[in-house]
Parts: C-alpha cells; structure tokens; sequence
C-alpha cells in the first residue's frame, strides 16, 4: 500500500512538473468564465422553460465541467500511445452510436443528434469531430514514414461516413466545421495543393447540393440573406442585447433581454456575456479563448514529434474556428448553426467533448525527453 502511494504520488508530481501549466491555467480559467456566465443565464432559461429550480442548468452544467475537468486531466495524463489510442477510440464510438442514431436517437428541433444514456442526452457528433482529428494526425504520420501507405485513401473514406452520417442527422453546421478542420490538418501536413483542391471542391459541390436538396439548409440559408419577412427572432434579440450592454454592460443579472432569447444559455450566451458585463469584459472572454489557441499553436510549433504537431494544431484550430462560427452567429455574420461558444455555452455533449479535447491538447503538448526544440520548456 506504502508502495502504490508513493508510485501515485510519483505520477502526479511527474505530470505537473511536464504538463504545460500556461495551457491548464488558461483552460481552467475559461471553465470558471462560463460557470460564471452560466449562473447569468441559467435563472431565464430555467423559468422559460417551467423548472422550479432557477438554477437546474448550472447546476448540471457544473456536474459537466467537472466531469470533464477530471476527464482533461486523466487523458492529460496518458503516454502518447494510449492517448492517440483514446483518440482513435473516441471517433470509432461516435460513427457507432452515430450509425444507429436514426433507431435509438429522439429527436429535438426535427433533428436527431442525441441518444440517452441514462439521465442523460449525449451528441456523438462532438466527440467525433477530436477524434477525426487525431485519427488524421495519425493518417498522416503513417503516410510519412511510408509514402506507399493509402493514408489520404483511408482519411476521405472516412471523411465521407462522418459527413453521410451528419446530414442524415441533419446537422450541417457540424459538416461544415469538420470540413474545415480536415482542411486545417491536410494544410499543416504540407500535402499538395491537389489534395487541398479536391477536399475544396467536395465541400463546394456538396454545399450547393445542400443549398438545393436539403430545406432546412435551404431556408436557414435563405432567411439570413433575405431576412424581411423570415423569422430571425433570435437574431435580432441577440443584436438587441449586445447593443445594450455598451462598454461596461447593465450589471450582473440585469439583463432582461435573456428572458425572450430562448437559446440564451446555450448558442447566444455571448449576447447574454455583452449585455451583462459590457463589451470590455466580452473581449477579454474572446482575448482568454484566443490565448488558449496560440499557446496551442505555440507548443505545436516547437515540438518535435510530426504527430503530436498536427494533433495539437488540429484541435486548437477546431476550438478556434467553432468560436469564431459561434461569434459570427451571434452578431449576425452567419446564419445560425446550433454551434456552442467553447468552454462557455451550456451542454453536457460539447463540454465533455471541449474538456477531451483540452485534455488531448496538454497530453500532447507536455514537456518529455526530445519532445521539444532545443532550449524550449
């Protein structure tokens, strides 16, 4: 018992002398920012929506991060190979569950993205997204060491099950970002501007397909560039609240535009973040996200291992541009896509999804022999 002690003692201490502690203290502090957003939000929605309890969505929403703070931390943990291996696992369960979604799933907004577990509702999708991207790191790697390897073969394969499986769902907006993040790691392994062509104009032909074939891309579409005569409810009350926070924003729980905003809690937190806190507040919120994807970047850069770069800048790319799709969204750049800001919208499916991630991020990015550069720490 004496020996196993110290053995955990060991591996604990070993972890916080390698992990990248500006990296953890940046995600960590991103988590504390959305509790405190949440706890905003939360009364609004809950009383929107017939709870009791004017706290029921912070307090599951706290259960999520500390699930999967302690999630980040265990994955953060792992050796390299177990944690590319959770990696490829994550993304194997999610085209599992995501195959029979249209059997097990229930369905919420005429979309069917989420199954029970339990008490729960879990959305594959986002977990699918972390692990496509170690899953093409690890493609890509492969393919290096022997360029015989069929590994872009094998990566558009299974590109093309994830999107199949998305627009059955339909989830577009997921499509759209995994698109995008497929881009972002074929970019920084250096492929051919061949490779980074066809990928482009897939994602053409297949947007305009959808423009023509699916309506409800039709119409989201439709209604954010002809908006007189559609319904942009939530659109113009998210632009209502973020014009009346002004620099300094009406005060902790004074805003009252979250009452008629249904997605306050969740899509449109920002606008709830503006009104309450102000725009000065709202951009440190953007500045602490963006710190947290170029000190990702910067680790990537300096590591060694081909692997580990592409992972690393993989996933901080993902967290970036689904912030920026969620901030488009809210000041009316974009058309609304059901997407989370990270760290900070309520929902148990991303933040478990954002904090594996995370995790995935400070596991691959922690301080081993020869992992970097001479002279960097």
């Amino acid at each position: 018992m004496i020996t196993r002690s110290r053995t955990n003692r060991f591996v604990v201490l070993e972890w916080w002398r390698s992990i990248d502690r500006v990296t953890l203290g940046l995600f960590v502090a991103l988590l504390i920012f959305g509790l405190i957003l949440s706890m905003a939000a939360s009364p609004a929605a809950a009383n929107r929506l017939g709870y009791n309890n004017p706290f029921f969505f912070l307090k599951r929403q706290s259960f999520f991060v500390l699930m999967g703070l302690a999630g980040a931390v265990f994955v953060s943990m792992l050796p390299l190979t177990n944690a590319r291996r959770i990696g490829v696992l994550a993304l194997l369960g999610a085209i599992a569950v995501m195959v029979v979604l249209p059997e097990l799933g229930h369905k919420v907004k005429g979309a069917t993205r989420w199954i029970r577990v339990g008490p729960l509702s879990l959305q594959p999708s986002e977990f699918a997204k972390p692990g496509f991207i170690v899953f093409a790191a690890w493609m890509f790697s492969v393919r290096k060491r022997s360029p015989e390897f069929p590994g872009v073969a094998i990566l558009f394969l299974v590109y093309a099950v994830l999107i199949f499986l998305l627009i059955g769902q339909p989830d577009f907006g997921q499509s759209f970002l995994l698109t995008l993040c497929f881009g972002a790691v074929f970019f920084f392994a250096g492929l051919s501007i061949r490779w980074l062509g066809i990928l482009a104009g897939l994602s053409i032909v297949g947007g305009l397909a959808a423009f023509k074939f699916l309506p409800h891309v039709n119409d989201r579409i439709s209604r954010f560039l002809n908006p007189e005569g559609s319904d942009t409810y939530q659109t113009d009350k998210a632009l209502e609240a973020i014009a009346n926070g002004g620099l300094f924003g009406r005060g902790p729980g004074e805003g009252y535009i979250k009452n008629q905003l249904p997605d306050a809690h969740t899509d449109f937190i920002f606008a709830v973040a503006v009104e309450e806190f102000g725009f000065l507040l709202s951009a440190g919120l953007i500045l602490l996200i963006a710190a947290f994807v170029a000190r990702s970047f910067r680790n990537a850069l300096h590591l060694n291992d081909y692997f580990s770069q592409l992972v690393v800048a993989g996933l901080a790319t993902m967290i970036g541009l689904q912030t920026m799709i969620n901030l488009a969204v809210n000041l009316n750049m974009a058309p609304p896509k059901g997407m989370t800001l990270p760290f900070i919208s309520y929902g148990g499916s991303s933040m478990l999804a954002l904090c594996f991630s995370a995790g995935l991020i400070l596991a691959f990015s922690r301080k081993r022999p020869g992992a970097y550069g001479f002279g960097v720490i």
